[in-house]
């Protein structure tokens, strides 16, 4: 039997896979299962290395896509999450005084005023220059006393001594990194009624934001000394 086949079909499969030698002697393919679908034949292809395994592929078929067992009329509900429509302060106009930028060398508010050369205090709905570094300490230099805590003079707190009614929360920016306060200056805060958070400026001007908005511009206060301030901007 071996005589009579073609010289090429003895070549075809690798000596290493005897089923796929089998089938080529006796010229038949395997039959296809009758669970099997219809569609493509399987191939089959030896794996190097195994003497005992076979390697069959064949294209992926699809499913069809499920019926629906509804007996009514096809529902028109929207199954997708709108979460701008979760969204409670969407309808809550931003405060002309949110910060919109941080600059090395001042702020950009909302309503188009820009400050240079200057940090921004935020009280009532106002916007004023801030620059508590003017006044020099007897120890230490402009913002910073000796023990590296921020303390700016008495008078760098005049605005909110004078508002009334006075804000609930003070928003302190301070600069590139996070200055803790002297204990002087969060005893002259309290005296006035207000707690005061500290965080450096960008975050502070995020948070500023977000609560001006929520709670309102009489409730939240914001001190921002400017990004590049002690790095020579």
């Amino acid at each position: 039997m071996l005589a009579s086949l073609p010289r090429a079909a003895l070549r075809a499969p690798p000596l290493s896979c005897r089923r796929c030698l089998h089938l080529t002697l006796s010229h038949r393919l395997p039959k296809p299962s009758h669970q099997t679908r219809p569609g493509p034949v399987a191939t089959a292809k030896c794996t190097p290395g195994h003497s005992s395994r076979c390697l069959h592929t064949s294209p992926r078929t699809l499913s069809a896509a499920p019926k629906s067992h509804d007996r009514g009329p096809a529902s028109k509900e929207d199954t997708q999450t709108d979460f701008s429509s979760m969204d409670m302060l969407s309808a809550t106009p931003v405060p002309t005084t949110a910060i919109d930028a941080c600059m090395n060398d001042g702020f950009a508010l909302n309503s188009g005023l820009k400050l240079t050369n200057s940090g921004v205090l935020l009280v009532g709905g106002e916007a004023f220059a801030w620059s508590p570094w003017t006044t020099p300490h007897i120890s230490g230099t402009g913002l910073v006393n000796a023990k590296g805590q921020l303390e700016p003079s008495e008078e760098a707190w005049g605005v909110l001594g004078l508002v009334w009614p006075k804000p609930d929360l003070l928003v302190l920016g301070t600069g590139r990194g996070i200055v803790p306060l002297s204990v002087k200056t969060r005893q002259r805060i309290a005296e006035m009624g207000i707690r005061v958070e500290v965080q450096d400026t960008r975050n502070a001007a995020a948070q500023f934001n977000l609560l001006a908005t929520e709670r309102g511009v009489q409730n939240v206060a914001g001190a921002m000394v400017p990004v590049g301030w002690g790095m020579g901007k």
